[in-house]
């Protein structure tokens, strides 16, 4: 049985201290050793380590640091002995250095992480969209795989559950569009123009923009959520093992959903807003509910709407392939699932926005303005 670590003290003739170690000076045997040798009061003149049964890292830095504090020679040390205390001894050689990088080195540190991961998300992503085509295609040669009763399940989430907050919604841009129209055009004494202002700009732009937007809150985080959920349960990885594509299950279900509600759902909050626009005209601008029918009828284009049932299934898509794409990138812990929930969210309102831009611009290339 290993005997505890210890030491006596000796008073040698010619002055000084010898210190005598026994035992095992082992990390599980050492004790207090440490604190009774930092109590020794005398001069240490030499220290003999030959009685000992075993020696281990933390025995050898004690034997060694107190050799270097009172510089005595070590005596009776074995082989193993030996290279333990020069092993420990070298690390009074390194000298450890705190490294302050300058801010701006920082600065171009974090940016170039955040450049590298947005390249790394942009070609996963373009992979990811290229699985759902292939997986589009598969269902297409094989019409019994489609999974009807998920998508209809997916309507009534992302479409019937959603018009509560969408119309409330539109009401109130159609009222603000009126109100913030109106006040700035009476000073030229041309209120009757606000009746043009809120048909184009929300058969146009806002009605499809703002769904999008509440849509890709609403339903593309928890596309994210739950996608990622099932797969940090694992249940993706059954999925595969029991031959289904996870693809075809999970992914595009949502995506169908998503892109034949979104332009009724876009639809639908426009004709909102109109009415949310008409009833203040009625009521402030005293223009009645048959004229300002009339007057929207005149002044607002058929091809503003056409405009905007042509944006809608694209923003549709681009929301549930980016809420199911960060579903489908979760991995290691349940906090992933928050923080690929808000990726994306964000990811889905600027891809939404950076679209709108291009499709302002091509549309008034081709003379749709």
């Amino acid at each position: 049985m290993a005997q505890p670590a210890d030491f006596t003290e000796e008073q040698l003739p010619e002055g000084g201290t010898a210190l005598h170690f026994s035992g095992t000076l082992s990390i599980a045997h050492i004790g207090d050793l440490d604190q009774r040798l930092r109590a020794v009061a005398s001069t240490v003149s030499q220290i003999d380590i030959s009685q000992i049964d075993h020696i281990d890292t933390v025995g050898a830095w004690l034997v060694y640091r107190m050799a270097r504090d009172q510089g005595a020679p070590i005596l009776g040390a074995d082989s193993d002995a030996q290279r333990l205390i020069a092993a420990v001894s070298g690390s009074d050689d390194v000298e450890v250095t705190d490294a302050k990088p300058s801010a701006a080195l920082h600065v171009l540190h974090e940016v170039g992480e955040a450049v590298v991961d947005t390249a790394r998300t942009f070609v996963e992503f373009v992979g990811f969209i290229g699985q759902c085509v292939k997986g589009a295609f598969n269902l297409l040669l094989h019409p019994r795989r489609w999974r009807f009763h998920s998508i209809v399940q997916h309507f009534d989430m992302v479409g019937v559950r959603a018009l509560g907050i969408i119309g409330l919604m539109s009401f109130l841009i159609g009222i603000v569009i009126a109100q913030q129209g109106a006040v700035q055009l009476r000073q030229f004494g041309a209120e009757v123009w606000t009746v043009n202002l809120i048909g184009r700009l929300t058969m146009r732009e806002l009605g499809v923009l703002m769904t999008a937007i509440m849509v890709a809150g609403r339903s593309g985080s928890a596309f994210a959520a739950q996608i990622g959920t099932m797969k940090i349960t694992e249940e993706v990885d059954a999925m595969r093992t029991i031959g289904v594509v996870p693809v075809e299950a999970l992914v595009l279900p949502r995506v169908i959903a998503t892109v034949i509600m979104m332009p009724l759902l876009g639809l639908y909050a426009s004709l909102v807003a109109i009415f949310g626009g008409g009833l203040f005209c009625w009521m402030t601008l005293d223009m009645p509910p048959d004229t300002f029918i009339q007057r929207i009828r005149e002044v607002t284009p058929l091809t503003d709407f056409y405009v905007g049932m042509v944006k809608a299934p694209v923003f549709g898509a681009i929301i549930a392939l980016a809420g199911c794409f960060q579903g489908m990138r979760v991995h290691g812990n349940s906090e992933e699932v928050g923080l690929k929930t808000t990726a994306a969210v964000v990811q889905a309102i600027f891809l939404v926005i950076v679209l709108d831009a291009f499709f302002a611009v091509f549309f008034t290339e081709i003379g749709w303005n």
